[in-house]
């Protein structure tokens, strides 16, 4: 594959060793660097002032390619997002999920959704920044008129105002078909999430994993993990080329979770798969 992308890491992954201490932040970001990684998708600040991160990413040589910002927080101050955000220099804001009462399995819901996303995406770019949405499994449900949720949302809302950010882990549990997103987004997917897992049996509550423990885990039989990109059961061949075609600008690795396994070790386990691909 002579051509790839520039490839960054979900800080997301790597918050237990940022949360009650963002004194390393910095020590960190080297460690980042010299693993291999170009850039950075930031998932909160850790109280450090904007300016002081745009700082330190600056010095280090990562790219602050993009951010997730919990919908609360683009609901409730959105112009204090843009503000820090673009201060960092930031290209794009994500919003990571989507609460139960807006999903595509809840129409009613899912109606009011989409114009909140669209006004918030019409703020976003007028700032000079691109909203993207992050998806789970649960955005891929066929709604009445067979269109998937996942499709629907976006085909709502002008290019300019919202763009995916397809999570490729969650687009193969529920499709199986993340290199067809992927395409079918071609021009309009500028990031591209590389997650991989390992998923046995019947898994009832997936989204614990992620810290989100609403679902009854009875008649559980299953197994479903997180993984290194490389190191679980994804076809990573197919998928970056996909990117490629589809003129995706960055490639994210992200591991929501990493047992026993040091967090920056999973990133290097990450990085170094890539790496094998000529990434």
């Amino acid at each position: 594959m002579s051509k790839k992308l520039p490839v960054a890491i979900q800080v997301y992954g790597l918050r237990d060793l940022l949360e009650n201490t963002p004194e390393n932040f910095k020590s960190v970001m080297e460690q980042v660097k010299a693993l291999g990684y170009d850039g950075v998708e930031l998932a909160g600040l850790y109280g450090i002032a904007p300016e002081k991160v745009k700082e330190i990413l600056d010095e280090v040589g990562l790219v602050p390619i993009s951010a997730h910002v919990a919908f609360d927080e683009m609901m409730n101050d959105l112009d204090k997002v843009i503000a820090d955000y673009s201060t960092i220099g930031v290209k794009y804001l994500v919003m990571p999920y989507m609460a139960e009462e807006y999903r595509p399995v809840n129409p009613e819901g899912f109606a009011k959704f989409l114009p909140m996303l669209n006004e918030v995406g019409a703020k976003i770019h007028k700032a000079g920044m691109t909203f993207l949405y992050h998806n789970h499994d649960f955005e891929f449900v066929k709604l009445p008129d067979g269109r998937w949720g996942y499709d629907a949302m976006f085909e709502a809302i002008p290019h300019d105002n919202l763009m995916p950010e397809l999570d490729t882990c969650w687009c193969d549990v529920a499709t199986g078909d993340a290199p067809g997103f992927i395409k079918k987004y071609t021009n309009r997917i500028p990031v591209v999430h590389l997650k991989d897992y390992i998923k046995r049996g019947e898994v009832k509550n997936m989204y614990k994993l992620i810290g989100i423990d609403t679902e009854e885990s009875e008649g559980d039989t299953g197994y479903f993990g997180f993984r290194p990109v490389g190191f679980g059961q994804m076809v990573w061949e197919d998928i970056l080329p996909a990117a490629i075609e589809a003129n995706a600008q960055w490639v994210v690795v992200e591991q929501d979770e990493h047992y026993d396994v040091e967090p920056l070790e999973c990133a290097r386990r990450s990085r170094e798969y890539l790496k094998i691909l000529g990434w």
